[in-house]
């Protein structure tokens, strides 16, 4: 009985110890780094098993102990969430593991800066994972997206926000294009809405002025004061000479050459050109940010009616009357030659 007990007692130990040491072993070989060279993405598709994943990353040299990670996931079960990955070199397998837990997918990303117009966007967008400049063109053309805020639109212009948008492999120019018209819906919030109508301005008019001061506005404290003058002059009837929507005029009749002093472009016959049509134009001609449209919600409480470049910076001088304005664009001609 004692020699029964004694052999029971030694095959407890002996399973411990082995139980112990396996522990330790899967311990450490999980918190061992490993240096690979796998710089392409890999693809863990929906539906794949734990042990197919392991498969996965040990055939491509991201993982090297298959055994040890095995085990660690039969004693810690865990959730590995598929998607596209990058994994960093060196790195260790409880890193590789956190990083299919928690879905950290690769991302790429592109900005749009404010003031892109559609024109600037399909450049943007296009060759993204494969997307041809007419598929790109056509996303820009969805106007499906923003029928309820602007049944008149024929483009998506002034509504793909400015910001930074992540994409994946596998995103397509429609889903990005809608993921900027999403952020724009985001900051088109009920505040806003509430002061475009208590203006009595549609949502296209509200877009259309803040692409107009987004263009002209260089210093973010100038805005207002930009607003204020195009305010002023649509109470008053006058033309706002805004030499961005006679460029933007050229652009739609893809005649644009970076000439802003040629007179062709000043005298385009385009509903767009300021120069020739009173009122504002018929739509937005850029992707204005939030400060501009607050700005063309929110315009100073000032009577300028002009307002020319002061300084290298962007500034302007702001002015009442013709002969001030006369006088200021003088001076800046002449600081110009000097």
């Amino acid at each position: 009985m004692r020699l029964i007990w004694k052999c029971g007692l030694g095959l407890a130990v002996a399973v411990i110890f082995t139980c112990l040491g396996l522990y330790l072993w899967v311990d450490a070989a999980m918190k061992r780094p490993h240096f690979h060279t796998v710089s392409e993405v890999l693809v863990i598709e929906p539906g794949l098993g734990r042990k197919a994943i392991v498969k996965r990353l040990v055939e491509a040299g991201v993982l090297t102990n298959r055994i040890a990670v095995l085990l660690y996931l039969t004693l810690k079960p865990q959730n590995l969430q598929a998607g596209e990955y990058k994994f960093e070199s060196p790195i260790t397998p409880l890193a590789v593991l956190e990083k299919l837990r928690r879905g950290e997918i690769t991302t790429e990303q592109v900005t749009i800066p404010e003031g892109s117009d559609i024109y600037d966007v399909e450049v943007l967008l296009t060759g993204i994972n494969g997307a041809t400049r007419s598929e790109v063109r056509r996303a820009l053309r969805k106007v499906d997206l923003i029928a309820d805020i602007d049944p008149a639109a024929e483009t998506l212009e002034g509504y793909l926000y400015p910001d930074t948008y992540s994409y994946t492999t596998k995103t397509t120019p429609q889903q990005l294009v809608a993921a900027m018209v999403r952020r724009f819906r985001q900051i088109w919030h009920g505040e806003r809405r509430s002061k475009a109508a208590a203006l009595g301005l549609t949502t296209r008019q509200v877009i259309t002025l803040a692409s107009l001061i987004e263009e002209e506005a260089k210093v973010d404290e100038e805005r207002a004061l930009i607003s204020a003058v195009f305010h002023n002059r649509l109470k008053r009837g006058m033309k706002l000479d805004c030499d961005p929507t006679f460029i933007y005029a050229a652009k739609l009749e893809e005649v644009w050459d970076g000439q802003v002093n040629n007179p062709l472009h000043r005298r385009r016959n385009s509903p767009y050109n300021t120069y020739l049509f009173s009122g504002l134009p018929p739509g937005p001609i850029s992707s204005p940010q939030d400060k501009s449209i607050d700005a063309a919600l929110n315009p100073a409480s000032v009577d300028y009616l002009y307002f020319v470049v002061s300084g290298s910076e962007g500034r302007h001088k702001f002015s009442r009357t013709m002969s001030e304005h006369i006088a200021a664009v003088a001076e800046y001609r002449k600081r110009k030659n000097d």
